[in-house]
């Protein structure tokens, strides 16, 4: 409480304007479609000041009364530059005409993805879809996870493994945002597509450090995604057809100028060609990306957004597996006063499991649901000072399994594990502020708590739930002596923890800068797995009477610079960071359909430090990044006494994610108007691994003896890959425009090891390793084409 007064005190002796000013506000939006442009400049050459429009394309800048020139510019569009008589406050909505010079040149970004040279902003990464197009992929559909994996900081656990792994954290760390709703399982068919339909992005931010006080739940980085809004000028469609896959989008207005719709879906069909061979095993997945825009005035919008998918895993007739995400938010943009932007949200978040067993005669479900609200300010004080502030509450719904007979001669009994609440809310305040010409900074403090709800039969102890039996060095369950049941109205724990966060930029000139940060995180849900990559029969837990939440501290700082102006931009970034409370598990532990989770779980902690490199030519027919990071990500669970060993004797080992070296290369050359050539090489460490060092017979059996957890790695992963798309000449009497995308991921057929076995030689008798590798040489084809 005294860092929130303090604050609100240092806020009372900011200096404001003693001039008279006024404020010029609106909105900017593509001229053809209609759709908001978030990053745009808004800048005042002669004053030295600016600003960029918001998530919803909103802008506010107060300036002193007189007459002064303001230019609007954003990349790959006609800049505007007018003067502008100011008197009186102003409402100025500029509408952008895209550039006729951008389709005469390859611009591999555009202002979203440049480097923000004064901005305080740090370790923050930005791709737009027309890059993320371009990346050569497995299969040729295009992914917006597996391009985020081509920059430095970013990895995951090998070839198709969901989720993605930033600065050493675990894939559960990463808060993924779809139009502001939760999405728990990032991926398509276990790893190999991700649930994000390209067509259908407007624009997205991974953020791995300096993470902005309206953020939490999550201690390692915050991918935001943002859907299109919808063409509500005039009806436009577009897809692709692939060799597994398909997608198409269709677009246009409700009522002409005022309010649009976007519909989209994909699904793949490769299980259509195993039935051509009496295959009766199948897995396919489908999609639907949906969003309602209506602009009421000039000051409120109204937005209805959604995505439904799900994922299907058919084994004959036996085995059926069914899995994805439902989300829906509806959110109101409101323009309270000419410097006070307002967005309130309701979302729903839906994430299911479910699997069917026929041959032993049950049906299993499991899953997460979530509501939140949430109220969100940008209050733009002056030409210095920006204030964003706002709360959030979100109630959780958890369960962790049901089973029930799916036929009258199962033998199953139906039974329902324990299911958890949770209340989880936070309030925010952030300051950007100008301190001078070259300092700027972004300082801003979190509250959460986080409300642990009653459930039935919780489990009492003497002393923890887990014993370490010192006859065998073994770790135990404890039995319970006495079961509590709360009423889910009740609170059976409750957490609270202050969240600050800091950063400042130092520009020496409009070209190079030094930027340092520095936020603390706080996460409540606990993903429960002992895989290095999340499956989607993993369940996630809340913080409660034995697991306390994670708690993140990170420092970064980086050194930034655009040259031979603005080609070519580097980004160099060190950080370190420690995480305390991160859980760990006893050999042999039992993770699945666990109604006492405590009862095979340790609590360690972690750190990660690295450095990165992005080196980037940003203009020209030859265009990519180079990007490298050097890094350790170790983990440790020390003894709760002198008398236990703890895991790995209390010593810090390798996460299962930790590679020291990764490095990439993406290239994208613009051969004439009608081709386009593009690669990207991969070279990565391998991943740690635990061997047997040595083995012992017992009762004719032979029984492994294995070295320190971690202690060994899977030989190094790299792979080249070449794509070149095709774009016939557009004919002027129509609006269709289609290309061709040739693709070979792999091209050397590189045996890229996801797991290495051990057994004996038949004929020899000597022990050896098996390497179990998925994707040799994969080429691919796709068409996409609008109209």
């Amino acid at each position: 409480m005294k860092k929130i007064i303090l604050f609100c005190i240092l806020l009372s002796f900011v200096k404001l304007e003693a001039q008279e000013s006024f404020v010029i506000n609106g909105i900017i939006k593509d001229a053809q479609n209609n759709e908001t442009l978030l990053g745009v400049n808004i800048i005042f050459p002669e004053l030295q000041t600016g600003t960029v429009t918001n998530e919803y394309g909103f802008y506010s800048v107060k300036v002193p009364a007189g007459s002064h020139r303001m230019e609007v510019s954003y990349l790959g569009y006609e800049s505007i530059s007018q003067n502008v008589e100011v008197q009186k406050n102003l409402n100025l909505d500029f509408q952008l005409n895209p550039a006729a010079q951008a389709l005469e040149e390859v611009v591999v970004v555009d202002d979203s993805e440049r480097l923000n040279i004064r901005q305080p902003e740090m370790s923050v990464n930005k791709l737009e879809i027309s890059t993320i197009q371009k990346l050569p992929v497995v299969f040729g559909e295009v992914d917006v996870i597996k391009s985020l994996l081509l920059l430095p900081g970013v990895s995951n656990a090998g070839e198709a493994s969901s989720g993605f792994n930033v600065r050493g954290g675990a894939a559960d760390q990463n808060l993924i945002l779809l139009d502001e709703a939760t999405i728990y399982n990032a991926s398509h068919l276990f790893g190999l597509f991700s649930v994000f339909n390209p067509d259908a992005i407007k624009n997205l931010k991974l953020y791995k450090g300096g993470i902005p006080a309206n953020y939490g739940g999550r201690v390692s980085s915050v991918l935001d995604i943002y859907q299109k809004d919808g063409n509500s000028r005039e009806f436009e469609a577009n897809g692709g057809i692939g060799l597994i896959s398909s997608r198409l989008l269709a677009q246009g207005p409700i009522s002409k100028g005022k309010s649009s719709f976007l519909i989209g879906g994909r699904s793949s069909y490769a299980h259509l060609f195993l039935k051509l061979t009496d295959n009766e095993n199948s897995a396919y997945f489908y999609d639907l990306n949906t969003k309602l825009t209506f602009r009421l005035d000039s000051r409120n919008t109204l937005l209805f957004s959604g995505y439904f998918g799900r994922d299907v895993f058919r084994i004959t007739e036996s085995f059926n597996n069914v899995y994805g995400n439902s989300v829906f938010n509806l959110r109101w943009n409101n323009v309270l006063k000419e410097n006070i932007f307002s967005n309130m949200s309701v979302i729903y978040s839906d994430y299911y499991y479910g699997l069917t067993l026929d041959f032993v005669g049950f049906n299993w479900n499991s899953g997460i649901k979530n509501v939140n609200f949430k109220y969100d300010l940008d209050h733009y004080l002056n030409r210095k000072l920006n204030l964003d502030y706002g709360l959030h509450t979100t109630w959780h719904e958890f369960n962790p399994g049901e089973i029930e007979p799916n036929s009258d001669s199962s033998g199953i009994i139906p039974g329902q594990l324990i299911k958890k609440f949770a209340l989880e809310s936070a309030i925010y305040v952030s300051l950007e502020h100008s301190l001078s010409d070259k300092l700027y900074a972004e300082y801003g403090i979190r509250y959460s708590s986080f409300l642990r709800m009653g459930q039935e039969e919780l489990n009492l102890y003497s002393e923890e739930p887990v014993i370490y039996n010192q006859r065998f060095g073994i770790y135990e369950k404890a039995d319970p002596v006495a079961v509590k049941n709360l009423d889910k109205s009740q609170i059976e724990r409750s957490f609270g923890n202050l969240e600050p966060r800091f950063a400042l930029a130092y520009a020496f000139n409009d070209d190079q800068s030094v930027k340092l940060s520095y936020n603390r995180m706080t996460q409540y849900l606990h993903l429960i797995t002992n895989t290095s990559s999340p499956t989607p029969l993993d369940v996630w837990a809340p913080s409660g009477t034995y697991i306390e939440p994670q708690k993140l501290d990170q420092v970064a700082i980086g050194y930034y610079r655009s040259f031979l102006d603005q080609d070519f931009s580097i980004e160099v970034e060190g950080y370190f960071k420690t995480l305390s409370n991160r859980l760990d598990y006893i050999d042999g532990a039992n993770l699945i359909a666990n109604d006492a989770i405590e009862q095979v779980i340790l609590t360690g902690e972690a750190r990660a430090y690295g450095a990165e490199l992005l080196l980037k030519k940003n203009k020209g027919r030859f265009t990519g990044w180079f990007a490298y990071t050097l890094s350790r990500s170790e983990q440790r669970t020390p003894g709760r006494t002198s008398q236990e060993p703890g895991i790995n004797n209390s010593q810090w080992y390798a996460t299962a994610y930790d590679k020291p070296h990764d490095l990439s290369f993406t290239a994208s050359y613009e051969l004439n108007k009608k081709w386009d050539l593009n690669a990207n090489f991969v070279f990565q460490t391998g991943l740690p691994t635990t061997y047997p060092g040595g083995q012992y017979r017992f009762e004719n059996m032979i029984i492994p003896v294995y070295s320190a957890r971690n202690s060994n790695r899977l030989p190094d992963y790299h792979r080249l890959d070449i794509s070149a798309t095709y774009t016939p000449s557009k004919n002027r009497k129509s609006n269709y425009r289609s290309s061709w995308n040739f693709g070979i991921y792999n091209v050397y057929a590189r045996k890229n090891a996801v797991s290495l076995s051990f057994r004996q030689n038949q004929e020899t008798s000597r022990n050896e390793a098996v390497r179990l590798s998925l994707f040799g040489i994969v080429p691919s084809v796709t068409y996409n084409f609008k109209f």
